[in-house]
């Protein structure tokens, strides 16, 4: 049908950015892609009836955020381990029996945040979409819709069907929040370009080689390690690197770090021999570079990350 191809020639190159939008939303690449796509249907089935009385882009963000509202209804929001208690820095203790049934975040590929500025860059990592988890489901669609998608406090309050007043309102609280657990733009530093692939080479170099001396000089002293679905996570150099050699580290040959990117942060995707000599899909590890070293490591333990990451799952 003809106005159903148009909709789906017009709709389609806002795919990328409404996924990053309901990822910022739900903390969940699986879910905002589940979204995306029941968006996508409601637009395909409202579209004569849109008649452009609004921008599509407006009139999608509108489905999407509201499909997000609806699912936060009745849903725990999504945590990482640091945001759960205190870090442990004893690399002995039992991981195993922290294993509870929380709703972790995921990371998302950078492929699906294409957006080139750096404020919409920054309220894409890791730290930045955990801490817009703590806000209320409304706060955080207007303070996305404001400082993110960029639309006025009169499009955003038409949006969700409220006023303007209401909108600054939420936004203010919102702002207020966020600036109080949420690292500052002033608070990120990282290295150039460059030195930031050399990192990352020299991070996967480490695994592949079980070379603990030559992550160690790659990491900061306050540095974290965090790994989903484990509820305990380890702060400091001294417990971090001795849980990894105890727990992480293997012989040379048996584990394969391939560089990829997530949250508009370095990523590395690992994979690990198994018994049949196939190397498989293990854990995404997401870094967070800093002035001296890597400040935070997130190893996300679910291969099926792999798929979205457009990864197989063997090599």
């Amino acid at each position: 049908m003809p106005a159903q191809q148009d909709f789906i020639e017009q709709a389609a190159p806002f795919r990328a950015e409404l996924i990053a939008h309901c990822y910022r939303m739900l903390g969940s690449v699986h879910d905002a892609e589940d979204l995306v796509q029941e968006t996508y249907l409601r637009g395909l089935r409202g579209y004569e009836a849109f008649e452009e009385r609004a921008a599509l882009r407006t009139w999608l963000y509108r489905i999407a955020t509201n499909a997000c509202l609806r699912a936060l209804q009745n849903r725990a929001r999504r945590v990482l381990p640091a945001g759960l208690g205190a870090g442990s820095v004893d690399p002995e203790v039992d991981i195993d029996a922290s294993k509870a049934g929380y709703q972790w975040l995921e990371p998302i590929p950078d492929m699906f945040t294409p957006e080139a500025a750096v404020t919409t860059k920054q309220s894409i990592r890791l730290a930045v979409v955990t801490a817009l988890q703590e806000l209320p489901a409304r706060q955080r669609a207007v303070l996305i819709l404001r400082d993110v998608v960029q639309f006025s406090a009169a499009e955003v309050a038409e949006l969700l069907e409220t006023t303007p007043a209401a909108v600054n309102s939420a936004l203010q609280r919102a702002r207020a929040h966020l600036a109080e657990v949420a690292p500052s733009d002033d608070d990120i530093a990282e290295p150039a370009d460059r030195e930031l692939v050399a990192l990352v080479e020299r991070y996967c170099a480490a695994f592949e080689n079980s070379d603990m001396a030559a992550l160690t000089a790659l990491l900061q002293a306050d540095v974290k390690l965090e790994m989903p679905p484990f509820a305990v996570w380890f702060t400091g150099r001294d417990a971090v690197t001795r849980f990894l050699a105890a727990r992480a580290f293997t012989e040379p040959g048996t584990v394969l770090m391939i560089p990829t990117s997530a949250n508009g942060q370095p990523a590395v995707a690992d994979y690990r021999r198994d018994a049949d000599g196939v190397m498989r899909a293990h854990a995404i590890h997401v870094l967070t570079p800093g002035e001296n070293g890597i400040t935070a490591i997130t190893v996300f333990l679910e291969p099926a990350l792999f798929a979205v990451f457009g990864m197989q799952e063997t090599r």
